[in-house]
């Protein structure tokens, strides 16, 4: 597979990173606050521990792929 398509991947990838925080900034639940938000300490640290594993994941497979698909 040609190089650029890894490139391609991620700044699609990235983009999609950008694109999502800028929408949870300006939403209206976070300007407007969200006290149980606060409250479920547990649950949030879990769903960010689970984002951060995939997110973690995914980029190993990718950077196996890459280094398979060089040679």
């Amino acid at each position: 597979m040609p190089q650029y398509i890894y490139i391609i991947l991620v700044c699609f990838f990235l983009l999609v990173g950008i694109v999502g925080t800028i929408a949870v900034g300006v939403s209206k639940e976070n300007r407007e606050g969200n006290p149980e938000y606060e409250r479920k300490t547990k649950g949030n640290w879990t769903r960010l521990t689970l984002y951060y594993v995939v997110s973690a994941v995914a980029g190993v497979v990718g950077l196996i792929a890459f280094i398979q698909f060089q040679s």
